[in-house]
Parts: structure tokens; sequence; C-alpha cells
């Protein structure tokens, strides 16, 4: 079973953490946004619950996990009206374990980039007829691009060696929920070391080489901001 299957807990990593990507920026953007702006109320609290994750351990993570997504937890109780049952060891809830500790990784860069586009920035698009989304989409986006595209990394990253979290909310079910970093931890439990290298160097070169990837997107995009994003 480990080390076989090797391909299947390739395959179950690249899609908890390309889903979990997408719905860190999906979520995480709109927080960046909001946190680049100050001066309004609680904006602190949620700055707090943003970056908490990367304070707690996986355990604790796991832990709320389960509350919210178990049977008698929020989200539960709504995938049992939905679905008739609960994500508990389902792909989405290995998902959602790999977007949580991967949301704080995201926002606090792309916030800094946010942040760091100049007041006269804003206020010549403002006077060109930029304002509300079109100001974001098309003047601080793309002068905020490298700051929201290394967040964009880092979360990608972190979601694909997410281990403590998942295993308590998806289980290490071969072929559904067990990727790259479950699918180590139970050959070594099964004492075949050499499997357990194996998969090691495979995360390895899939991290490096999306970190590779990633960083010339990074550039390209940048590029491609100064060249015709602002219009």
């Amino acid at each position: 079973m480990v080390g076989d299957g090797w391909t299947d807990a390739l395959r179950v990593s690249l899609g908890v953490v390309t889903a979990a990507t997408v719905l860190v920026v999906a979520a995480g953007l709109p927080l960046a946004v909001a946190l680049a702006r100050p001066g309004w109320r609680g904006r602190g609290l949620v700055e707090v619950l943003v970056t908490l994750p990367l304070a707690l351990p996986p355990a604790v993570l796991g832990f709320y996990l389960l509350e919210l997504l178990g049977w008698d937890g929020p989200l539960g109780w709504l995938a049992r009206r939905l679905w008739g049952q609960t994500l508990i060891f389902t792909p989405a809830a290995a998902v959602l374990a790999a977007a949580v500790v991967g949301l704080p990784l995201f926002v606090q860069p792309a916030r800094a980039a946010l942040e760091a586009v100049s007041a006269e920035v804003r206020e010549a698009a403002a006077i060109d007829g930029a304002v509300g989304w079109r100001l974001v989409r098309h003047v601080i986006l793309p002068a905020a691009w490298p700051g929201v595209a290394t967040g964009i990394l880092l979360a990608f990253a972190r979601s694909l060696g997410e281990f403590g979290a998942t295993l308590m909310v998806a289980g290490n079910i071969p072929g559904r929920t067990q990727t790259l970093p479950l699918a180590i931890y139970s050959a070594v439990q099964a004492g075949r070391e050499d499997v357990a290298g194996r998969l090691a160097l495979l995360l390895t070169g899939v991290a490096a080489l999306s970190l590779w990837a990633g960083s010339g997107w990074r550039r390209w995009g940048t590029g491609s901001g100064q060249g015709g994003w602002v219009r």
C-alpha cells in the first residue's frame, strides 16, 4: 500500500493543494485589501484571527476544525443538511485544513504589498476615474503584484507540506485523503525507510519545482503589470 501508491499520494496532494490555494486567494485577497485600510472598527481583531494559525500547533487547529466540521459543528450540520454526511475524512476536509494553515502566509505579504502602494498613485488613479474595484483591479493589484504572488507561493508551499491538521480531520486514506506528507508518515510507521526516502525526495522535488515555476510567474506578472495592466 505504502510506496506502491505514490502516484495516488501525488495526485491527492496536487488536488488538495491547488484547491486550497484557490480558496486561500479567494478568502485572503479581500482580507488583505481590508487590512490594508486603516481605521475601521474590529481591524485588530480580524488581524489576530487571520494570523493566529501561525502561532497555534497543528493539533489545536485540527481540534478546532473537528469542532467545526464534526457532527454537531456548524459546518458539519450544514454538510449533513446538504449532502447527508459531514466533511470529516473527506478530501474537502483536507482542503480546508491546508487552506487554514496557508491563509496567514498569503494575507501578510499581500497586505504589506497593498499598504506599500503610495497615496499619490491612488489619488492619481482616482482623478482618472478609477474608484472602487476598478481602482483595486487596474492600479493597486498590479502595483502590489510581487507581494501578492509571494503570498500565493508561500500558501501553496505551506499547504503542500501540511500534515497535522489534515491527519486529524481528513484521516490517512490512500487514494482519497493521503497526501505526500501522510504517505511519508505511513511509510515510516511501517518501517519502510526506503519508501519514505523516495517519497520525501518526491515531495522536495515537487515543492522546489513549484517555487521555481512560481518565481518565474511572479517576475512575469511584475513585468506585465508595469507594461500594461494599469489602464
